[in-house]
Formats: C-alpha cells, structure tokens, sequence
C-alpha cells in the first residue's frame, strides 16, 4: 500500500469504467516537467512505501532543476519487462538456478517469480541458411527449430513454472515491432486493494524495462522504456525497483516535413549523427513542439529504436492524437483506447501546443532538427553515427577503403580517364604504385588505378556455372531486416514499389549478391501480399527468409562457398548493406568488412548496382528494353505513391487477425515436449542449457570488498568498443576456445549455431568472451581476434587460455579501455564473461551506460580515467603490474569517489593516478557490495 504523503490518490471514470490512479496535479512544480519526468513522478507517488520511495524523492522532481548534474537517486518501478531469446535465455536460466540457490539458503524457491508481467519475444534464432528462393522460409524455420530445440523446451518449462511469464514463439515478429504493435499498452492496469480492503483496478502509465537496447523503439508510442542487461531485468521482474539518477533530458524540437526522396531512415540517421556529436549519453532525450504531430507513429518509432546509437536512455515522444489513433490501428480495443486517452489528458501527459492552458515544458539542453533539410543517407562502415549523404557515398568508401585493403595495395590517385589495367612484378613497387596480391607481394590478378581507389579483379565461377568477378568494395549482403525498420510501412513500401520499378524496367541485382527480406511482422507480409508486391521482390531475390533480426544481429548465414572463398582467399574487403541499426565490426558476417546501413529502398538499390563504388546520380543501374540507361532516380518512388499504397493495403483487421493467437506458436511449437517441475532438471550433457557457477558456494553475508594486487591486464583496447567486441553474438570459428568446446563436446562444425543461441551455456560464453573476429587488443602488435600477451609465458595466446592461467596462478585482471567503452547492445554477457574470466576491474575514458552498470550488476568495478587522461597520456603500454587502493571504503558503507591506482613497470618504476569511481548511485554499491545484482536479490529474497 502506498503511503500517499501527498493525497494523491484519486479516481478516473472513464465510460462505465473507474480506475484508481495518482493525481500529478497533487504536487506543484510537476507541471512544468518534461513528459518522460511526468512519469518517473507518478511512479514514485504510486510505490512510495517511506523507504525505498519517499516524500522527498517525489519533491526532488517536482523542484528539478534542469541545468544541474545529476545527483538524486530515485528508484523506478517498470510495470513489465521485455526480453528476446538471446538475452531471456540466460534470464530464465539465472532464475531456474536462483530458484535452486534460495532453497539452498534456507527460502521458499517459489519466492523466485515474476511480479510484474513478463514476455519474452523468440526472434533472435532465425538463421539466412537459405535465401532467393520460396522455400526460403520454411527451410530456415525448419533448421531454426533443429538448432534450437533444446532451448525452446527450456522456454516451455518456464513459460508454465514462472507466473506471469508469457513467450511468443518463433516465427511470429521481432520483438520490438511486436512491443509496438502488440504488447504495449499505452496505459497499464492492475487490480488491487484499496484503503478500505475492497478491491478495485488501478491505472498507470506502461513503462518497461527490457533485456535489447533498441526496447526505446516503444518510446515512440509514448511508453518510458529503456534497454537494461538480462541481470538488471531479472531483478526487475523480481521486484527490484531500478536505482537510477535523475537525469537532464535533452528537448528535441522537430519542425518542416520530410522531402521527397528522404525516408524515415535518412532522419534516424541524421538525429544519430547530431545527438552523438551532441552527447546525450546517460540523458533523457524527447521530442517535442508543433512539429511532433506532423510525425507519423512509425517514424517515432524508428527514431526511438536508434536511441542506444546515439547514447540516450531514452528518445521519447508524449502522447498526442497521433499515438491514439496508431493504437486504434493495431487492434487495440475501444476500451483501451478511450483509457489512453482520458488518462493522459487528465494527468496533463496529453500533448497539445495549440490547446488552452498548454505548459511548454522546461528542458536541460534544446536541440531542433528542420526535417526539410534531411536528405538521403547511409551510415558506415562501422559505426551507426558515421552518416554518409548518399551523394557523398561512393568517395566516402574510396576514403575508408584503405584501411581495408591488403598491406600491399597501395591506393594511387589517377583519375578514371588514366585507369590502367596491369601486372607489376612484386619486385617493382615504386613503379606500379600498387599490387593487389596476397602478402606475401605476389600479384594474384591484374591491379586498376582508378580515383583515390584500390582495385582486384577477382573470378568467380558461380553455383549455377555464370561466370562473374569480384572486387573490393562488392555488396554481397543486401538485406532488409531487423526491428528499426520493418515496423514501417512507409519504408517497407517504399522497397516494394522500388523493386516493382526495377523489375519492370528490367533491372536485376547483381549474381553475387545474397538478398533477404525478415520483416518484423507478419503484418508486413499481408500489405505486401494486398498491395501485389511480393511477385516483384521475389523477382530481385528477395524472398521471405524469417521473421527475426537475422542479418542485423549477425545471423546473416553463410555467403555462398563460391563467394567466400574468393573473398577469403583474395583478402577481399567486401560490403554489406542492411536496413538495420548496428553495422559493428564482425557483427553482420565473418567474411564482410565493411557494413552500411539504409533505408530499405537504398538496400535493394545497392542490390542493383552490386558495389560501394557507385554514383546513383552519374551511373545507371542498367538499361532498359530499349537500351536506354536505368538511374535510380527513375525507379524511385514518390512520395504520393508510398502514401497512396499505405492507405490502399493496410487496416486494423490485419493487426487484430494476425496477433490473436500471438503466444500459441505453429505445429512445431506446440508439439515440443515441454519439461515440468518448480525446479529445472539441468542435463549434463546440455551444451545449450548448462547451471550457472554465479551462486556456488555463496554464504548469507557478502564477504567484505577487497583492494586489488598484483593484477595484470589481460586486454588494452581502443575507443568505441562495443559489446559485440566482448562478446560476439555470431558465428563461432571451428579453431576458437568455444570451437574446440563444442567439438569436444561431440558437436558437429554444422551445428556449432551461434554465440548468441548458446548463452545458455556459460562454458561457450566464457571462452567467447573478447572472441570477436575483428577485436584489437593493443598488448599485441596488428593481430585482430580473441588473444592477447601471456605475461606468464612472455608469449601469445588466446584471451580464455590466458585468464585460466592467470586464475591458476591466483593473479587477478585488469582490463584497459578508451572512450565509451561498452557502446552497443544491452549484452550482459559481456560483463558476465568478464566476471568469469577474472577480471576485477575495468578502466576506460568512458563508459556507456548499459554496459557500465552491468559491469556493477557482476561484481567488476569500473573506473574511468582522470578527466583528459589516458593509458597513452599516461604512459601505459599494458606490461604493468596494477594494484587499486580504496575500494575497501565500501565496507563502511561510503562510496569513495575515486580510488588510488599503481601501474608497476618492469623496471620497478611506478605510475600512479586516481581513478574515477563510476558506482554511481548508493543501489549500485550494494549490488557491488554484494558481489553483484542477482546476490543481493537473491539475499533479500532468502531473508524475507
């Protein structure tokens, strides 16, 4: 029962319906809030219990001063929680373990259950096995379940021993476009009892935690929603409100209209390059002004998926009629909708500039975007800020394509005109200017000189015996995929007319391109199947291949072996375009360097033209039945057309048929033998579902903090390294320690699947920890992947093999890090593996956030170098022995904010400096305190 310091609670009648609810009007100065603080104070009015949630944090925003630092912590309660199979896996299978530990302590294991609707959403498993062919589908979701059968029956087993714990079984969206089209619901309602002991429903704003970091796609309907690590969400779902800071929010004026030629892509990408150059990590970002209801739902959405590429918490916009009539859309009920409506108008979250009595609200910092001014644009190639206009692409991609190339291929500056086609001996480099051969300097085909760019001709016999070359900078993925945006019609459309242009005016994507088409809905298949689209993006290749993230979470599949082996053998630096929202290094495809993302149109239209070093403005895609030439502007929609073809091929009758038996699942689904029991009977010979070590020998009482001594550094890395760096969730190589695991194991190369498939598995995670193909750890000299410097043995080895070693020998590990480090998906496996690999701390220029606070959630401290130092300015080549004084302080119940660390040299020589304490907030340091986040649940819950 909350304890309503201040009378707050009130009744809303809406139609014949009543509703208990807490009035915001009951606080001055909650008024003139930002949207998204409005519902941090009615959260806290709502669990205010005299404890956790006072009086006084209510009063710390309700006199929120927007220039300050953050400084006050609140705690947030998430009305549900969302999770995709990836990261629920391992959520399910600390909460089976965690059911085991509290019996061990002495507690009730039902106690480890979810008080707060959860659902997880299977979309992360689905592989591109097969493409370009209309079994494609059925094919994929058939390997799909023969990789994956030991996990959907784990999820089965969870689904019926956790209340209120639902699953969406595979085949059916990804998990965003289904929290937007389906799961959200815009305002949330629970029964409960009232003061007097009579039982009545409550009304309150959804919000959600969730275990991806695109969870802000949600923002856009106007549900507060962030992405958090499985180890965070657990404790949510077990009641465990989310210690945060109050934050600044960044207000985000839209104004002007997108023009024709521009999509809702090239504006995410634009808000991405302005809020990361801006910085807005840590911050509440939203979106405001008379511009906002000019913002077509889908759009919002797109723009709030991108949230985790700029930084932001959140990228958030308020309700508004907009909002209520996308509800209405997708099938929600009149009742819902009315209650939407009534609840935000009356809580004053109801967005409205021109409405009487409108309170603009106040704002830490303003940024303002004309969207007149967008133009179309792709992001690359390693990073989702790095925009490219689309006019500026093809000599962006001669300007990074050295650092792709072979060490032998020299670029030479020589205009198109002087382009020369010819074989240098190796022994002559001065006069040739280039050689395009192997490293060892023999020339493997003829070299082009051409504008600022490299060049290798390299033959290809394809399956079907056509005959074909390739060369750097080929586009051999063209995939439209994942969750940014295939919620959105007016770009999925925009593909589809696009591809019905180009195959009437004859055009054809290039042979050694493999193309895809996952949407995110089956929604999205029915408006293609209505507006007559399918025949045309099937005629360019691009065949239904999965509902599922697929190419963007690194289940691009295989390329064919003809194409592989020519880009193995020939170090060729190949492209991928996806219409996703991460383009990391080693993400997409072991055998692809560099990745673009684009708007779906622009990834067929790269289809076409089959390479980066193309100009859509000065060279066509091909010619048509009367040998004209074929640009892009002529097989480009209009804006007209798109909107036209929306409103001819999409109603509410689609969304309601097509969610209606959302968590029943195919014959596949229903058919698995699904385990029973409170308690999961682990099976050891699982290399899928294995019991976690978190818990073993843990004793009621945490053991006190401890300095660190004698640690050595197992990795030093650069800047902007993300999760998929620390842990990779694609392919796993045949020679790596995970490899050699499975194989010993008695797993077949075939059915290796992935990393992200296998975090069940804490063996597999552990030894993929810092596996990424593409990682460049700095103690070693130009080798990329999963090694580092054994100091035990002065010699290299692989990273798993060196921290067991370091374990054996007692020694801890340090890890050293650049600026925000830990960008990425919300993988709590990357700061698992870390745990488990011995690494006591983590010190970096920069953390993001997500990452930052899982790092607390298991026990590694993070420490941030002095402001404007760096390992470099400091003089840190990696070969020091550290030790960090002061983290003992937090047995005393005190945060210190910063700790004493000595880098001891090998000639006994020292440096020392004072390393920023990044707990930021007194919850986090009992979680760390505790040796992480699910200890300190999993106490709370034995002593209850």
């Amino acid at each position: 029962m909350s304890i309503d310091s201040f009378k707050s609670r009130g009744t809303l009648d809406v139609g014949a319906a009543s509703y208990e609810i807490f009035r915001l009007g009951a606080v001055d100065g909650l008024e003139r809030l930002p949207y998204s603080l409005k519902i941090l104070a009615e959260n806290l009015l709502r669990t205010e219990d005299g404890k956790d949630v006072t009086a006084e944090h209510v009063r710390a925003l309700a006199e929120w001063d927007p220039q300050a630092d953050p400084s006050t912590e609140i705690q947030f309660t998430p009305a549900r929680v969302v999770m995709q199979d990836f990261t629920g896996v391992p959520c399910v299978v600390d909460l089976a373990t965690m059911r085991e530990a509290v019996a061990e302590l002495g507690g009730d294991p039902k106690k480890v259950n979810p008080l707060a609707p959860a659902e997880l959403v299977i979309d992360h498993s689905v592989v591109i096995d097969v493409f370009g062919r209309a079994d494609a589908f059925e094919r994929n979701v058939e390997f799909e379940y023969g990789r994956n059968k030991e996990r959907y029956q784990f999820l089965r087993w969870g689904q019926t021993a956790f209340d209120d714990f639902k699953v969406v079984p595979p085949g059916t969206g990804i998990v965003h476009q289904v929290n937007l089209e389906y799961l959200a619901r815009g305002v949330m309602t629970r029964e409960v009892t009232d003061e007097g002991g009579s039982a009545v429903t409550r009304a309150y704003p959804d919000t959600c935690v969730g275990t991806d970091s695109h969870t802000p796609m949600v923002n856009g309907l106007g549900v507060l929603g962030w992405g958090v690590g499985g180890i965070e969400a657990e404790a949510a779902m077990l009641g465990q409100p989310v210690s945060m800071l109050i934050p600044k929010v960044v207000g985000f004026k839209l104004s002007g209209s997108i023009p024709s030629g521009a999509t809702a892509t090239d504006v995410v990408l634009t808000i991405t390059e302005m809020l990361r150059q801006h910085g807005v990590v840590g911050k509440f970002v939203e979106f405001y002004g008379d511009g906002v209801a000019q913002v077509p739902l889908a759009n919002r959405a797109t723009i709030g998926n991108m949230s985790p590429e700029f930084g932001s918490t959140v990228a958030i916009f308020p309700i508004d009629q907009v909002t209520v009539d996308y509800l209405r859309l997708t099938g929600r009920s009149e009742d819902q909708v009315a209650l939407v409506e009534a609840y935000a108008k009356e809580q004053g979250l109801w967005h409205d500039p021109s409405a009487a009595g409108y309170t603009e609200p106040v704002y830490s910092e303003y940024l303002e975007l004309d969207l007149s001014t967008v133009v179309p644009s792709i992001a690359g190639p390693k990073r989702p800020q790095d925009r490219i206009a689309v006019t500026d692409a093809k000599a962006a991609f001669a300007d990074v394509l050295p650092n792709y190339v072979g060490e032998h291929e020299q670029i030479e500056e020589t205009s198109l005109d002087e382009a020369v086609e010819e074989t240098f001996p190796a022994s002559d480099p001065v006069a040739t200017g280039a050689t395009n051969g192997d490293h060892d300097g023999t020339p493997a085909a003829p070299v082009q000189h051409a504008t600022g760019r490299a060049h290798k001709r390299v033959p290809v016999t394809l399956e079907d015996g056509r005959q074909t070359e390739l060369d750097h900078g080929a586009v051999v993925i063209s995939s439209i995929t994942s969750c940014t945006n295939t919620s959105n019609p007016s770009v999925m459309l925009a593909a589809g007319l696009l591809a019905k242009n180009a195959v009437e005016k004859g055009l054809e994507v290039k042979p050694w391109v493999k193309t895809s088409m996952a949407p995110g809905s089956k929604v999205v298949t029915n408006y293609y199947d209505k507006a007559g689209l399918w025949p045309y993006l099937e005629k360019l290749g691009y065949h239904l291949v999965g509902y599922g993230c697929t190419t963007c979470i690194g289940n691009s599949g295989p390329l064919p072996e003809e194409i592989s082996d020519a880009v193995n053998e020939n170090d060729l630096a190949v492209a991928s375009v996806l219409s996703g929202n991460r383009n990391f290094e080693g993400r997409i495809n072991p055998d692809v360097k560099m990745n673009y993302l684009a708007s779906p149109p622009l990834v067929i239209a790269y289809g076409l033209a089959g390479t980066m070093d193309f100009d859509f403005e000065s060279e066509p895609l091909g010619t048509d039945s009367e040998g004209e030439p074929v640009y892009l502007k002529d097989i480009w929609p209009t804006p007209a057309d798109v909107d036209a073809t929306i409103a001819n091929s999409i109603d509410s009758e689609m969304f309601t048929k097509d969610y209606s038996d959302v968590f029943t699942g195919d014959d596949r689904w229903r058919e698995l033998s699904t385990p029973e029991g409170e308690t999961f009977a682990w099976d050891a010979e699982s290399t899928y579902v294995r019991r976690p070590p978190y818990f073993e020998g843990m004793q009621a009482e945490p053991a006190p903090v401890e300095d660190v001594s004698g640690a050595r550094v197992l990795a030093k890395l650069g800047d902007s390294v993300t999760t998929d760096h620390i842990s990779p969730a694609g392919s796993i190589k045949p020679d790596s320690p995970a490899g050699k695991y499975l194989a010993e194991h008695g797993v077949a190369r075939k059915d290796f699947n992935s990393y992200g498939s296998r975090r069940g598995n804490h063996e597999v995670m552990i030894r993929g920890t810092f596996a990424n193909i593409r990682l460049k750890n700095l103690l070693l000299d130009g080798v990329e992947g999963g090694f580092t410097k054994n100091f035990l043995t002065g010699e290299q080895d692989t990273i798993f093999d060196a921290a067991m070693a370091y374990q054996d020998a007692g020694i801890p590990l340090v890890i050293l890090g650049g600026k925000e480090y830990g960008s990425g998906s919300s993988r709590d496996w990357a700061a698992k593996g870390t745990a488990l690999l011995g690494v006591r701390a983590v010190i970096a220029e920069s953390f993001e956030r997500i990452h930052r606070s899982n790092l607390i959630g298991m026990g590694v401290l993070p420490l941030q170098f002095p402001e404007g130092e760096s390992y470099d300015s400091l003089g840190l080549d990696g070969s020091e022995t550290f030790a960090i004084e002061g983290i003992t302080a937090l047995n005393e119940g005190r945060t210190p904010a910063t700790v004493k660390v000595t880098a001891t040299k090998d000639d006994g020589s020292t440096v020392d400096f004072d390393a920023v304490v990044r707990i930021d907030t007194p919850g986090e340091a009992d979680y760390f305190r505790n040796g992480g986040i699910l200890q300190y649940v999993l106490r709370q819950l034995a002593a209850s």
